[in-house]
C-alpha cells in the first residue's frame, strides 16, 4: 500500500479493532456496532480511494480520514507529491504541475487496466486530479474535488486561479501554484479529462476557497453530484473526518 506519513499520528490516534481510530470514537459497544456496520465492503464492493493533498501539505493530512475509510472495508492510498511532506525535492526545482504530480502519475501508471480508483483531491490537489484524469481517464471511476480548484475544458488551467488567489495566503510550506506553467498549458480535453465522472464536495466555512467560488466552479463546469459539509473549514479531513468519510463513501457507493 502506497501510504507515507510525514508526521507521526500516534499521539492523535487510538489503536482498536486492527485500525487506528480517532480519539473521539470511544471504545465501547457503540464502537463495536459502528465497526461491524462499516466492515461490509468486500470483494466487488471494495473501493480504492487515492487521496491527493493540497498545497504545502503531505500524506500526513489524511491520517484521521484514512482509518475511517479502511474500517469501512476499502483500500486507501496516499502519498507526498513532489517537494511536499517528506519528499526530498525542493519547490524551486519543481517548475511545472506535471513535475509536482510525478508521484501521483507514477502511481496511476501502476494501476492494472481492469481496475479503477476513486480519486479525491483537496484544494490545489484538484489540479493534480485533472492531470491524472487527462492521462488515465480509463483508470478512474469518479474524481471527487474536495473544496478544490476544478478546471474546465474551455479555458486554460490557470483560469480558476485568475479568479481566486486566496489560497496563497494559507501556505504552510513554501509552495507554488504553477501559474506561469498553467497559463501556457492548453486546456484539458473533453475526450479525456471531461469523460471522467466528477463530484464536488463544498465546505461551507472555507475561508481559503470560499463557498461562492466553489459554486462558481461547479456552475461553469457541472458535476454529477454536489455534496455539502456543514460547519467545516478548508481542512475537512482534520476538523470533521467522520462527516467527510460518510460523504466520500456515499459518492463512491453511488458512482464507483
Amino acid at each position: 500500500m502506497f501510504f507515507f506519513v510525514s508526521e507521526p499520528p500516534s499521539t492523535d490516534l487510538t489503536y482498536c479493532y486492527g485500525q487506528f481510530c480517532p480519539p473521539d470514537l470511544p471504545l465501547n459497544n457503540h464502537t463495536n456496532s459502528w465497526m461491524e456496520s462499516k466492515m461490509a465492503a468486500t470483494g466487488d464492493d471494495q473501493k480504492h480511494f487515492v487521496l491527493v493533498h493540497g498545497a504545502c501539505h503531505g500524506a500526513w493530512c489524511w491520517f484521521k480520514l484514512k482509518p475511517l475509510l479502511e474500517a469501512a472495508g476499502h483500500r486507501v492510498s496516499a502519498f507526498d507529491l513532489s517537494a511536499s511532506g517528506t519528499n526530498t525535492k525542493v519547490i524551486q526545482d519543481v517548475a511545472t504541475l506535471a513535475d509536482y504530480s510525478i508521484p501521483l502519475l507514477e502511481f496511476m501508471a501502476t494501476i492494472p487496466p481492469e481496475k479503477k480508483v476513486v480519486l479525491v483531491g483537496h484544494s490545489l490537489g484538484g489540479m493534480n486530479l485533472a492531470l491524472a484524469m487527462e492521462k488515465f481517464p480509463e483508470k478512474i471511476s469518479i474524481a471527487i474535488f474536495l473544496t478544490a480548484f476544478m478546471p474546465d475544458t474551455v479555458h486554460r488551467p490557470s483560469y480558476v486561479f485568475d479568479q481566486d488567489l486566496e489560497l496563497g495566503k494559507i501556505l504552510i510550506r513554501p509552495g507554488s501554484l504553477f501559474l506561469k506553467d498553467l497559463a501556457a498549458t492548453e486546456q484539458f480535453t473533453k475526450g479525456k479529462y471531461g469523460s471522467v465522472k466528477r463530484a464536488y464536495v463544498i465546505c461551507d466555512e472555507d475561508k481559503a476557497i470560499k463557498e461562492e467560488f466553489q459554486r462558481w466552479m461547479i456552475e461553469i463546469n457541472p458535476v454529477v453530484e454536489v455534496k455539502k459539509l456543514n460547519c467545516v473549514d478548508h481542512m475537512p479531513m482534520l476538523c470533521d473526518p467522520k462527516q467527510l468519510s460518510v460523504c466520500l463513501l456515499d459518492i463512491a457507493h453511488e458512482y464507483a
